[in-house]
This record gives C-alpha cells, sequence and structure tokens, in this order.
C-alpha cells in the first residue's frame, strides 16, 4: 500500500545541488515579483500618511536555493519512483532574495519561517547581507502556527497590513490557519498542490484512506468532499445491479475551483483565474492564486496572471 502520510506530511529529503529546477519554478516566482513591486509602489504612496506599517510573511522559506532529489534519494525512495514526481519536487525556494532585491522602499519587517532548523540556519546565512538595513525575523516553527500569530497581532494594531506567501510543497496547511485571516490587512499568496499531492489522495474508488488530511486541507466534511469529487452510477452485472463509484472528470481543475471557492468565503476578492503551473510533461502540478479584501489588489494580480498565462 501507498504510504501516502510520508508524501502528504514529512519533509522532503533533498540534498543542496548544482542543478536548475523546472520552468514552473520560474513562472511562480516571477509573477509574485511583479506583483510585490506593484504592492510596495501602490502602499508606499499612502503609507507615512496612515502610519501604516507593512509585514511581508513567507511560510515556507526554505534555504534560499535550489534544491534536487539526489540519486541516492531517488533510489531509497519507491514512493517517488512509484509516481514519477521527481521533476516536481526540484524545488526553488528563491522569493526571499528576490524580494529584499527589490529597488524600493521595503516592508518594515521581514518573517521568515520554516519548520526545517538547518533551512533557516541557511536562509540567515545567505541573506546576511540585507541584515544591516533590514529588519528580518528567521522563525523556526510551523506555518500554521505562526499564521495565528500574525493574525492576532494583526488584530490588536490595525495599521498593520501584511503581504504572506505560503509555497508549501505539500498540504501542510491548514484551513483554519487560512481562515483565522478574515478581516484582517492581509494580501494572500498562496501554492495549491492540485496535481501534485490533492489529486493522488483523491483515489478513483472513493477509499479516502486520508479523508482527515483533505478535510483539514480545504475545511470541508467527508460528505461534502464525496459529493464534491466523486459520482456514484448502477451497473448492471451477471448478479445483477450493483453501485459504482468513480471519481469526477478533470479533477485538478475541480481542485483549483473548490479551493478558490473556499479563498471567497474569507477575502473578499480572489484571483479567478489562478496561475497553472505545469511540469515538463505539460501537466499541471500547482496552482498560483492571491487572495485580498482589496479589490486593486486582485485586478493586478489577475493581469499578472494573464500576461504569464499566454505565454
Amino acid at each position: 500500500m501507498t504510504d501516502y502520510k510520508k508524501l502528504v506530511e514529512e519533509p522532503i529529503a533533498v540534498a543542496e545541488a548544482s542543478s536548475w529546477g523546472g520552468q514552473w519554478t520560474e513562472d511562480k516566482l516571477d509573477a509574485f515579483e511583479k506583483y510585490v513591486k506593484a504592492y510596495l509602489t501602490i502602499m508606499n504612496s499612502n503609507r507615512d500618511k496612515y502610519h501604516w506599517k507593512l509585514i511581508y510573511f513567507d511560510g515556507f522559506a526554505g534555504s534560499g536555493s535550489r534544491t534536487i532529489l539526489s540519486d541516492n534519494n531517488r533510489a531509497e525512495n519507491s514512493l517517488f519512483t512509484e509516481y514519477n514526481i521527481f521533476d516536481e519536487v526540484d524545488t526553488y525556494k528563491g522569493a526571499a532574495e528576490r524580494v529584499l532585491n527589490i529597488d524600493q522602499r521595503g516592508f518594515d519587517s521581514y518573517y521568515f519561517v520554516d519548520k526545517d532548523k538547518d533551512s533557516s540556519k541557511k536562509l540567515q546565512q545567505k541573506l546576511s547581507k540585507y541584515e544591516d538595513s533590514r529588519e528580518l525575523n528567521f522563525i523556526t516553527s510551523d506555518a500554521n502556527e505562526e499564521l495565528y500569530k500574525l493574525a492576532d497581532r494583526m488584530r490588536r494594531d490595525k495599521t498593520i497590513s501584511s503581504l504572506v506567501l505560503l509555497d508549501p510543497f505539500g498540504m501542510q496547511v491548514d484551513w483554519a490557519s487560512i481562515e483565522n485571516l478574515a478581516g484582517t490587512r492581509t494580501d494572500l499568496w498562496i501554492l495549491i498542490p492540485t496535481g501534485v499531492i490533492v489529486n493522488r489522495l483523491l483515489d478513483r474508488n472513493g477509499e479516502l484512506t486520508h479523508i482527515e488530511r483533505l478535510k483539514s486541507f480545504f475545511g470541508k466534511d467527508e460528505g461534502f468532499l464525496r459529493e464534491y469529487f466523486y459520482r456514484q452510477k448502477q451497473e448492471q452485472t451477471l448478479f445483477g445491479e450493483i453501485n459504482i463509484v468513480e471519481k469526477i472528470e478533470h479533477p485538478i481543475k475541480r481542485i483549483a475551483e473548490l479551493y478558490i471557492q473556499r479563498l471567497g468565503d474569507i477575502f473578499k476578492k480572489v484571483t479567478p483565474e489562478p496561475l497553472v503551473l505545469f511540469n515538463h510533461r505539460h501537466t499541471p502540478i500547482f496552482h498560483f492564486a492571491c487572495a485580498s479584501n482589496n479589490e486593486t489588489a486582485i485586478k493586478i494580480a489577475s493581469q499578472i496572471i494573464g500576461k504569464k498565462q499566454r505565454k
């Protein structure tokens, strides 16, 4: 039996290498960097007048370097061999340095969160050259816990506006953490693992052996998820009629649609068409979406996504 727990919850063993990730990593980072520049331009025009404090929060900051599974890890991990997704985990956590290199008045505080102590330490070393001029906070912790702290701080201090980036490889973000951002001055960009993880947990026969993880991820109960992702039909056999459970067509698209819908329950505005990120086989593996309570923010995000998607 496939050990989905490892796929969803455990850190992926990676080794620093000179190899570069796929094009989807560039598409993600380019889109996000363009948005940060636009965000700072708009916020800087009024931040002093209204005494705004700007926070940048990266919940899965990583080491700040491109990473790739080593040959030894590839051979040892039959799970990834079975699904042939090595291309998909060649991730590049380069957002931190890109944001700090933007030639504009930046954020008042930067928070780089990662659960892995070694990755956080490497990132701090990589960004040490910025520490004299910026308030950089490197936190070894669970992103969900830190999101709760951020939301609580924003509720206590209404002058705080935050730009949050959540781009985990898997399903580490609990829906409750997103829900807790409701009503805050938050612009959120989130990487949704539609094809690379979630679709694989929605097994074809509807067993849903990891339903608790799916419930936590979507913030929906089992009955809703079964009805949304599966169809039942009757089929005539030699032994009479039997009920057949079938997975819906185009499940990756439907996963993205549901998550966008859920974001719309929390934020006033969400990008209706997220940025679709493909692997080298042109299979969609992630959707990158923006959510905000500001209409202008989503207009800008949608324009950036539209230009990137038409390439």
